[in-house]
């Protein structure tokens, strides 16, 4: 079963091939969508959003400003991933409101949704193969808790923000040592270029135009504290953590079971984290047909059937443990030693 029912080479998104596997029925069963639930987690979201600013307008206190900036962030990676199910067709069941939706959603954190799916739909079918555009955020680690540590500051501090937004608008950064010459918006249908080409320049026409809005509307300086700075501060580190630790430091590239991790553990730290059940990350690369609200479904059922039996699935503390540790040493090194 694909994604979708797609019409043109370079649009389809590969099932993770593994021996094990659920049966189809089970399978038909978690892939049937609801639009109901879709449009009451994102209403959720948007409400959180709202309700979150509102707090902050009304205290005004630099400690409650501050949290509420994070707690934003995390919601923003939120309409990230809301925008992920849109890029995958399992937002809702008709294309034209999946897509209408999808780019929304997307244009309010800064994204292309048509542009991003052209590069995820690479990522999930090359998963650690040299064509995988994420490699650059995921690959080698463990590197040691400082290494680490840097990364997310320069995130922090809004210094990798560029590169962020140039990887969801179609321009992820190329892996050097098997650069091709080629982009993701080259390998991809024309219907699909197109659209992610045209979607661009709406993305960009919004962020210039909510700033000008925000200052005649009076609220220029909370529209910059609450929203624009969070995109580019506080967003950015946790976007790459949570990428390191669906992919970081596993166990085996070669197979969706080992190369690509589910994370459990404290409620509080999966809703920051990993928004509308992301954590559930083998499960996702496994049925990418799977929308979001059906994951936790799909992990029993894979737990039931075995599928699982042995997956880097892991508590969360265990996966942070993980991708913070010091690079191991190589034989190399030893011998050297």
């Amino acid at each position: 079963m694909t994604e979708a029912v797609l019409s043109e080479p370079g649009e389809a998104f590969r099932l993770g091939q593994e021996r094990r596997s659920l049966p189809p029925a089970v399978v038909r069963e978690l892939t049937r969508q609801n639009d109901a639930l879709a449009w009451r987690e994102i209403g959720k979201l948007l409400l959180t959003i709202l309700v979150l600013m509102a707090i902050a307008m009304a205290f005004r206190t630099p400690l409650v400003i501050f949290v509420c900036m994070i707690l934003i962030a995390s919601r923003q990676q939120a309409c990230f991933v809301i925008a992920h199910d849109a890029a995958h067709y399992r937002l809702f069941t008709d294309r034209a409101l999946n897509d209408r939706v999808g780019r929304i959603m997307g244009m309010l954190v800064g994204i292309s949704m048509p542009a991003y799916r052209v590069v995820h739909r690479l990522h999930h079918n090359h998963l650690y193969e040299p064509q995988d555009p994420d490699l650059p955020i995921h690959a080698g680690y463990p590197r040691g808790r400082d290494y680490l540590f840097a990364k997310l500051t320069r995130d922090l501090l809004g210094l990798t923000a560029f590169k962020t937004y140039r990887y969801f608008f179609g321009s992820p950064k190329v892996n050097a040592a098997h650069d091709s010459g080629s982009r993701p918006l080259d390998d991809t249908s024309p219907r699909l270029r197109a659209a992610a080409q045209a979607d661009r320049w709406w993305v960009l026409g919004f962020h210039v135009l909510a700033p000008v809005v925000a200052l005649f509307s009076g609220v220029f300086v909370e529209y910059l504290l609450l929203w624009a700075l969070p995109l580019v501060t506080f967003l950015q580190p946790i976007l790459r953590l949570r990428a390191i630790c669906e992919h970081g430091a596993v166990t085996d590239t070669a197979s969706p079971l080992h190369a690509a991790r589910t994370n459990l553990g404290n409620p509080l730290l999966i809703w920051l984290f990993f928004p509308c059940n992301v954590n559930f990350h083998i499960e996702h690369h496994m049925y990418p047909a799977i929308p979001f609200y059906n994951l936790p479904a799909a992990h029993r059922a894979m737990r039931a059937h075995g599928v699982i039996a042995g997956a880097e699935v892991r508590d969360l503390r265990d996966t942070l443990a993980r991708v913070i540790a010091d690079r191991p040493v190589t034989l190399a090194q030893q011998q050297q030693a």
